[in-house]
């Protein structure tokens, strides 16, 4: 009987921390606009909380399931947010002002190939400049060490922006050329050279 009662908690904890991670899953698919993987998502989930709540509400004398199946639905919450952030779905935008608008900012962040745009701002203290950088959340720890490592005293403030559309980078991001300064380097070097051998015959 223990060795039963066991096993049923087990099943229980594992089946909710497993259907609550698919609901967070779901949601975030949701909110990022992948309808098609979210519905996906849902059908594998709505079947496992189908599971998970058949066997509790057939066992409602037994207080244990009950909180095994509390306790798997608040470890189903943090796995499922660990598995968004190792997802990293989506892009950031960060907006940052620097103290020293002579530094050569836009152009070294642009050369790790993230987007920016830049203008000249006032701040209390004098002449700053300021820039909007686009990048995937993968790679926004990455731009937040490069900007600290250009100006340790740059105004960092980022937001997830809701939609976006047009614009060069997000073409070049969508084929894998993001953080590959080389190649795309090689690419251009390659098309002017193509570019004087034509001249050079005509």
């Amino acid at each position: 009987m223990l060795s039963n009662a066991l096993i049923m908690v087990a099943i229980i904890f594992v089946v909710n921390v497993v259907y609550v991670s698919l609901m967070t899953i779901r949601l975030i698919f949701t909110l990022k606009g992948r309808k098609y993987i979210a519905a996906s998502v849902g059908v594998f989930e709505i079947v496992v909380y189908i599971v998970g709540l058949g066997l509790v509400l057939d066992n409602l004398n037994e207080i244990q399931n009950i909180i095994a199946y509390a306790l798997g639905y608040g470890l189903g919450l943090i796995v499922g947010s660990i598995i968004e952030e190792k997802l990293a779905l989506g892009y950031i935008t960060v907006n940052v002002v620097s103290t020293n608008p002579d530094l050569k900012f836009t152009k070294q962040i642009r050369e790790k190939g993230y987007g920016v745009t830049s203008w000249s701002s006032y701040g209390m203290d004098g002449d700053r400049l300021s820039m909007e950088i686009l990048t995937p959340r993968k790679y926004e720890l990455r731009l937040y060490q490069t900007i600290q490592e250009i100006d340790p005293k740059a105004f960092i403030i980022s937001y997830e922006p809701k939609r976006i559309h047009g614009g060069f980078w997000v073409k070049q991001v969508r084929k894998g050329k993001l953080l590959n300064p080389k190649k795309q380097g090689e690419t251009r070097e390659s098309t002017l050279v193509e570019k004087d051998k034509a001249d050079n015959q005509q």
